[in-house]
């Protein structure tokens, strides 16, 4: 099965709060926007957004130029549903973040919880951070959140990495420099407890 088709099913078959990674509220992921954007009108892209509240809150604090990127258009479905009117206020792209053509030097804040710990492979990262400092513009910050080393191995079957700071940061390279890190527990729909790691960059 490929990419698409394995995230299509997961949104097609379980409700948005019975997954693992499911969060009322991004709590950490609003804390670093507010402190990145430059005023409510910063260009923010939601990499790997789904379902995700997070759009919702943004809109709500009153920010005016939000993109959510998923390769799921089940689970961007589901979000423009919740939403009802207010999704038109938001763009919305179906693509592979690593395949995909994004727009350069077009966003502000670049915000990703828990898609780049899905690249096992070089070529994934590599194509994945070629995307941000092509989309990004110079200034720009960009919040990354992984599994941190006590983290789980798999993620909804599937194999993911895992990052401390420093080796999240050695991942990108040194045009971003890391302003700011947080370990935060995510307690699952389950009950369980995994650690995310949340790294602020900057790009220089």
């Amino acid at each position: 099965m490929d990419k698409q088709s394995y995230w299509e099913k997961i949104y097609q078959t379980k409700k948005p709060d019975a997954v693992s990674w499911y969060c009322p509220h991004l709590e950490k992921s609003r804390e670093l926007i507010r402190r990145s954007a430059i005023s409510l009108s910063a260009a923010i892209i939601d990499v790997g957004g789904g379902a995700s509240t997070l759009v919702d809150d943004l809109l709500t604090e009153g920010f005016r130029d939000v993109t959510v990127l998923d390769i799921s258009a089940a689970a961007i479905e589901t979000a423009k549903k919740r939403l009802g009117k207010q999704a038109n206020q938001v763009t919305w792209l179906t693509a592979d973040i690593t395949e995909t053509d994004l727009p350069k030097n077009r966003y502000d804040v670049w915000h990703d919880r828990a898609v780049f710990h899905f690249l096992i492979e070089p070529q994934q990262r590599t194509a994945y951070i070629r995307q941000v400092l092509l989309a990004v513009k110079s200034g720009g910050h960009v919040i990354v959140a992984t599994f941190g080393p006590e983290g789980p191995l798999k993620c909804s079957g599937l194999d993911v990495m895992r990052y401390d700071p420093d080796a999240l940061h050695d991942e990108f390279g040194a045009g971003f420099q890391l302003e700011d890190s947080a370990t935060v527990l995510h307690v699952t729909p389950f009950g369980l407890t995994q650690q995310f790691v949340y790294c602020l960059f900057k790009i220089v």
